[in-house]
């Protein structure tokens, strides 16, 4: 009896906390409402109008950073709410007094900067960073650019980019997190709480502003700002969903896409965002345009004139126009037309005074002006190792013939390669304020470091892409000399990102035929790539010995790609996109329709099922796949029912043993298929996974719990429903698992 009166207790004084909590957090809610409110009814139309303004900083090789003489005296008007590319704690202060000292009401402004992957410490490229599958080190990382991003005056961060991609050419596939929905939209919400943290007055936290709304990544042809045309099937079950889990997770902004979305640009596109935006998802954050993208409604052939296209943004839902300056021309002639309502004006600057409010920068507009932060709080030790840590973390070893890697102490080793000294290329593209220069580790130092330097020889042998060949005699005559050779080749960092879409994703330049022509010497090879997307590399998994994918890693690369190839860091990456065979079968992706005809090679009656005359149905490596130093054996598959209903969960199991020499780690991925829906299912889809930790010999039993909610899909009538059926179940090491089972959806 005692211990229940405990126990009850305990429950009294923890209703209380949490009551206190949510009585304390709608008493903070009140003050802000109030506090806004009273602002705005201070404010004129021009100064409201002012808070919708957006325009950029820029910066001269001689004096630094500067801005426009115009902007400075709209700011010094109050016709600016924010300032984006300013990065530094003296300049942004300086900025900052301006608006604050000089302006009527001193509303100060927010700093919004492209931190994609990292402020000064820079990680690898997000598409990396989802390879490892680690939503902790995700979230640390998120944390890490966050902090040093608001070390330097920034307070809003555009970043995560979640837009699914499925198409390799298009080179913004480098920025988000894959092909698949259900990861990708995990990955989105822990970039979003290590970016926010769990209260932006923290100032080592900073505003997101998940990216870009919606469907861009499906641009036609794989062509930056390119038209997409997808039904609203396609739109509600892939595009959709990482955004509402960016939203759900706190994100407080979004940007809008370049790209029109069945015949509207998504600048102007009121269902998406009025109808789904702020109707079905409740979004009461605040909506900014990518770089002049209202403007660029004209272009589209949607509005005649700027001033067109400011009156169709804002009524169709955009609060901050960036850099366009359309709301501040023209906003206050649409009002006095008509046209444009007041009421949605104010909406806005309402929306984007909030989320400065929750920034403190009313309490102290110079919190994130910290000189002294600067000194402390960037690329410190402690966040080179995470970048570290996350790099070896990103990488996905595709080949790993008669187990060359580990690369033996004893060897001598020949580097070869465009990037293997590399100190430029190894960030990536979107690096902030990373330094190209010094900061970074190369290959080279990485691997001098682990071995010593009298194990390497290196000799660059040619260009990422020129038609020079002079350098191939010195590489052949340096890898016949070597008992091991490690070419290092890839990308300029600019091939992918932002307009950097390529027809051609194979190794650029004559890195193909250097690699054929040090394939010739007999010696193995290794092969280690950094790229911003899936390449083409049929040639080298048929040749070559080992293939290790490192992706664009970051300021720490060189030595995370040492740890992998030396042994200390047994890789575990496994893919989020697919490698296609070639461009032909792009867009190629595992979560696929069956089609009515589908192919089997087997089956004679299937003759004019759906498939390539030249190439094979399959891709050359498919999502969720990546090797290890030691192997992995799946048994024994059980199910706890052969049903599940809403009430009870399925229970699955799988016993996962290391079967190799070396401890590893194994994403364990579970898929289902639903066979019958209401519209067309996948193939497979990704439902969950456990990263596992097995010594080698070691077996662990790995359990799933899968519930009816994990089954939804949005049907014909665009209602987030589960159905019933039969359904299958696979377990295993990638998008291949062939580990079967069956249940039913009662």
């Amino acid at each position: 009896m005692d211990k229940l009166f405990r126990h009850i207790a305990v429950l009294f004084l923890l209703g209380l906390v949490l009551n206190s909590c949510s009585s304390n957090s709608s008493s903070k809610d009140a003050d802000m409402d109030k506090f806004v409110e009273d602002l705005l009814d201070k404010m004129t139309l021009d100064e409201k109008i002012g808070q919708t303004v957006l325009y950029t900083s820029g910066y001269d090789i001689i004096t630094g950073p500067t801005v426009d003489p115009n902007y400075k005296e709209y700011l010094r008007t109050g016709m600016v709410g924010g300032i984006f590319n300013a990065v530094g704690a003296d300049y942004t202060r300086s900025l900052q007094k301006i608006a604050v000292e000089e302006t009527r009401l001193g509303i100060p402004l927010i700093f919004g900067y492209d931190v994609i992957h990292g402020q000064r410490t820079i990680f690898p490229i997000p598409l990396a960073e989802s390879c490892s599958w680690d939503l902790e080190a995700i979230e640390r990382s998120g944390q890490i650019a966050a902090k040093e991003a608001s070390a330097e005056g920034v307070n809003w961060i555009y970043a995560p980019m979640v837009d699914i991609a499925r198409d390799p050419r298009w080179g913004r596939i480098a920025e988000g997190a894959g092909e698949d929905v259900y990861l990708g939209s995990l990955i989105a919400a822990a970039r979003v709480k290590g970016i926010q943290g769990n209260s932006l007055s923290d100032k080592s936290t900073v505003v997101a502003c998940v990216k870009h709304y919606a469907a861009y990544g499906a641009s036609m042809a794989g062509r930056d700002y390119n038209t997409v045309d997808v039904g609203e099937n396609e739109l509600w079950n892939t595009y959709l969903p990482p955004f509402k889990a960016a939203l759900d997770a706190g994100c407080a902004t979004i940007m809008t896409s370049f790209n029109d979305l069945n015949g509207i640009p998504a600048t102007g596109n009121s269902y998406l965002l009025k109808n789904i935006l702020r109707d079905k998802w409740n979004f009461d954050g605040f909506v900014v345009t990518d770089y002049t993208s209202i403007n660029e409604m004209i272009q589209h052939g949607y509005a005649r004139d700027e001033k067109h296209s400011a009156e169709i943004a804002m009524n169709a839902g955009v609060d901050m126009d960036m850099q366009g300056g359309v709301y501040m021309k023209y906003l206050k002639e649409l009002i006095a037309e008509g046209k444009v309502s007041e009421k949605d004006v104010t909406d806005a600057a309402r929306r984007i005074l909030k989320i400065k409010y929750q920034l403190g920068l009313f309490e102290d507009p110079y919190r994130y002006c910290d000189a002294e932060r600067e000194k402390t709080d960037l690329l410190t030790v402690e966040n080179k190792e995470a970048a570290r840590d996350i790099a070896r973390k990103s990488m996905v070893l595709l080949k790993n013939k008669n187990q060359l890697l580990p690369l033996e102490a004893n060897k001598r080793i020949a580097l070869i390669g465009p990037l293997a000294k590399d100190k430029y290329e190894i960030l990536g593209c979107w690096s902030a304020m990373g330094n190209r220069d010094s900061v970074p580790v190369s290959v080279y130092e990485g691997l001098t470091e682990a071995l010593g330097s009298d194990k390497i020889t290196y000799t660059k042998g040619c260009d990422i892409q020129s038609e020079d060949r002079s350098g191939f005699t010195e590489a052949l005559r340096v890898a016949s000399a070597a008992d091991v050779v490690v070419m290092v080749m890839g990308e300029f960092h600019n091939m992918s990102g932002e307009n950097n879409s390529r027809t051609d994703i194979s190794l650029p330049g004559l890195q193909l035929d250097l690699l054929k022509a040090i394939k010739k010497t007999g010696k193995p090879v290794v092969l280690v790539l950094m790229n911003g997307r899936p390449l083409t590399i049929n040639w080298e998994n048929d040749n070559i010995d080992a293939i290790l994918e490192a992706w664009f890693p970051g300021t720490m690369g060189g030595a995370a790609i040492a740890d992998v190839l030396v042994g200390k860091y047994n890789p575990a990456g496994k893919l989020t996109v697919t490698f296609p065979q070639n461009v032909g079968q792009i867009p190629i992706f595992y979560n696929h329709k069956n089609t009515g005809r589908p192919y089997d090679k087997n089956d004679p009656e299937l003759a004019y099922g759906s498939h390539y005359w030249d190439v094979t149905n399959e891709p050359l490596f498919p999502f969720g796949y990546g090797l290890s130093y030691t192997t992995f054996t799946y048994s024994d598959l059980s199910l706890s029912s052969a049903s599940i209903s809403k009430d009870k969960p399925l229970r699955v199991n799988v016993k996962l043993a290391n079967t190799g020499k070396y401890d590893g780690e194994e994403v364990v991925q579970l898929y289902t298929r639903d066979i019958v829906g209401s519209v067309t299912r996948p193939v497979k889809e990704l439902k969950g996974f456990k990263k596992v930790f097995l010594k080698a010999g070691e077996t662990k039993d790995v359990e799933f719990t899968l519930s009816v909610d994990d089954l939804r899909f949005y049907n014909p009538d665009l209602k987030f429903v589960y159905e019933t059926g039969d359904f299958h179940l696979f377990v295993g090491g990638d998008s291949n698992a062939v580990l079967k089972a069956e249940f039913v959806l009662e």
